[in-house]
């Protein structure tokens, strides 16, 4: 039955995954349209890779509230350039100064870091851009809402604020509370920002259900950091596609350095249990988020 279940879950998200490249490709200037360096390198850094993990959490939430996938395309594309915008600039040398992301040459590397920043730039105005001049909720607050989380998610109190954070703690030893702050920012905050505009794009979820779901999606955004901490360790960099060992390397505080594996693993494992409670009462319709949370701390990559 689990082998069902997996295949079940393998198929849905394959085809989400499909379907996102293809928006993508679509929203996504043209190679060919002047600046022809910038675009390309825009291409290069969003298209052809990634679990989409994301996206597919936009597509599950979307599932809860019946939402248009039309509506749901538009908020997880635009959720998941201002990911890529991120992958960019982390890995410039100012930041990370890496070389390999998800299997191929970073931005910077495969063209310059000038072009990088300016890619990074151009992402995040995209995602904007989308979400602006399409329908993406019932009403225009809701949409303006659906905005505001976003940004609000992408800035110094969300993503922006945590890498900030991260690298201010370089050689430093924090606590698993410290570490979690970091995290709740630098990784959850657009994760729960995924599944918050996936949620937005339909309608019906009263206050109480909008707590469930960013309950969910605060667990599953920090169980999927534990899991990249424990990965960076154990897998390789071919599986991982990305530098392993860079975590260590660089000396950053990770949920495997203050905890160590057993422990990180037993916090993963707790956050998916506690991210599984928040979804019963919506029945049929949190399946896919249920298997997501089941993949995130499942996954070897």
């Amino acid at each position: 039955m689990q082998v069902l279940a997996n295949k079940d879950f393998n198929d849905w998200a394959r085809q989400r995954q499909m379907h996102m490249e293809t928006v993508l490709e679509r929203v996504l200037p043209s190679a060919d349209l002047a600046p022809q360096r910038l675009h390309q390198a825009m291409r290069y850094a969003a298209l052809d890779g990634g679990k989409r993990v994301r996206p597919l959490l936009a597509f599950a939430a979307g599932e809860l509230t019946s939402a248009p996938v039309d509506r749901v395309e538009t908020v997880a594309a635009a959720v998941e350039l201002i990911h890529v915008y991120s992958l960019v600039h982390d890995d410039l040398p100012c930041m990370d100064n890496d070389e390999l992301r998800r299997g191929k040459p970073t931005c910077h590397v495969a063209f310059d870091e000038a072009t990088a920043l300016l890619v990074g730039d151009s992402l995040q105005s995209l995602a904007f851009q989308l979400i602006a001049e399409r329908t993406v909720a019932h009403s225009p607050s809701i949409q303006l809402e659906l905005i505001r989380l976003l940004a609000l998610a992408s800035g110094s109190r969300g993503m922006a604020g945590g890498q900030a954070i991260d690298l201010e703690s370089v050689g430093k030893t924090l606590t698993q509370t410290e570490l979690e702050f970091m995290h709740i920012h630098k990784t959850g905050a657009l994760i729960r920002a995924a599944v918050l505009l996936g949620a937005h794009a339909g309608s019906g979820l009263d206050s109480s259900q909008l707590d469930a779901i960013n309950h969910y999606a605060t667990c599953v955004g920090l169980a999927f950091q534990v899991m990249d901490d424990i990965l960076d360790v154990e897998a390789s960099t071919a599986t991982l596609g990305k530098t392993a060992g860079k975590d260590a390397e660089q000396n950053k505080p990770t949920y495997v350095s203050i905890l160590g594996l057993e422990a990180a693993r037993k916090l993963a494992e707790d956050l998916h249990h506690n991210a599984l409670l928040a979804l019963p009462e919506f029945g049929e319709s949190a399946r896919r988020l249920a298997q997501i949370a089941d993949f995130i701390v499942q996954r070897q990559s």
